[in-house]
């Protein structure tokens, strides 16, 4: 048994295109002993892990950790101790491992969960996180769209609250993302006509990926978006 425990890395390996990891989450992926992709316990493919596949080393070991589709906050707590204890057990002898994660590890993200719960079992973890570059970053660069400027304000929301909370939001902030716009589209698009943001708005899903779809009119995006979708909405100017 190694004298000392393995550190734990999150890594943010971006929206979609291999290029754009950080230079360093491409070295903890050359160097790291085991590899932790995410995935439904209804399949084991991983988007992250694909998107990671052309930094990690040919005999790296990968662990797949199933998480079921659902919203049982009981269930899903199970399953969350459940590979939070296969991630301690390798921790514990003294491997290294990298968790991959879309995007950025602490921005709607299921490290965090991981994070938490392994902290909840043991504060002696050493956990690392490495940034990654969101969605909605590689979107804006991709369609030049200014994120915010000078005093004005971004907000950040999720399109799982499609509720009168965010109609509140859109109403008093000058530039916005809506991350996971594949839940509540309908009431999403009414939200942007009632808050005179509709004009703004460009949808953006699966960047980089097959099956890229930009929609600078709402109008022509698809009735029902695919998981990786989001917008963005600038103010106007």
């Amino acid at each position: 048994m190694p004298a000392s425990l393995g550190t734990l890395y999150g890594i943010g390996v971006g929206p979609g295109d291999p290029d754009l990891l950080t230079i360093k989450a491409t070295k903890v992926l050359a160097d790291v002993d085991i590899v932790l992709a995410a995935s439904s316990t209804k399949n084991d493919y991983s988007t992250a892990l694909s998107i990671a596949q052309p930094h990690m080393k040919g005999n790296v070991e990968v662990v797949q950790l199933g998480f079921p589709m659902t919203r049982d906050e009981k269930v899903l707590m199970e399953a969350w101790k459940h590979n939070a204890k296969i991630v301690a057990d390798l921790l514990k002898q003294g491997k290294s491992c990298a968790f991959l994660t879309l995007g950025d590890p602490l921005i709607y993200s299921t490290f965090g969960y991981l994070k938490r719960t392994l902290e909840a079992l043991d504060t002696n973890f050493d956990i690392c996180v490495v940034p990654g570059i969101t969605s909605y970053q590689a979107s804006a660069a991709r369609t030049g769209t200014i994120l915010c400027e000078s005093g004005e304000n971004l907000l950040l929301a999720s399109g799982v609250r499609a509720t009168e909370d965010t109609k509140n939001l859109l109403s008093h902030v000058d530039n916005a993302v809506i991350l996971k716009t594949y839940k509540n589209f309908a009431e999403l698009k009414n939200l942007l006509q009632e808050t005179d943001r509709k004009e703004s708005a460009i949808f953006i899903s699966r960047l980089g990926m097959d099956g890229e779809i930009i929609a600078r009119n709402i109008d022509d995006a698809p009735e029902k978006p695919h998981y990786f979708s989001h917008m963005i909405i600038p103010v106007k100017k």
